[in-house]
């Protein structure tokens, strides 16, 4: 059964990542995936779908974690996308608790 998340959510996240089609075609290509940039487009548009080693390699190279919750398959809140630079804000922000009263402060939390 097609899972109709899917193609919005690698578009998606592959646009927060800063990449072409073409870039990710090519990034395929080291992991012994050769997918045609129409295959990438294919998979985005929903019309087909990466079998499940692509898909995990490309949930790798988009920076995806929690591979069940971003694509539905856990029944838990909205899934939050976070790009890579918004993920390392939130590292920095964790490893310095000494400025979590001043970040408040700036964002009016």
């Amino acid at each position: 059964m097609k899972n109709p998340k899917i193609a919005e959510i690698l578009k998606q996240c592959r646009k927060m990542n800063h990449l072409t089609i073409m870039e990710v075609s090519e990034r395929l290509k080291e992991y012994g995936i050769f997918a045609a940039p129409k295959t990438i487009y294919g998979w985005e548009s929903g019309q087909t779908q990466p079998t499940a080693n692509t898909l995990l390699v490309l949930c790798s190279m988009y920076h995806i974690d929690d591979v069940l919750n971003t694509f539905g398959y856990k029944k838990e809140a909205a899934v939050l996308m976070l790009s890579s630079e918004e993920k390392e804000l939130i590292r920095a922000y964790r490893s310095v608790p000494d400025m979590h009263q001043a970040v408040k402060k700036l964002l009016s939390i």
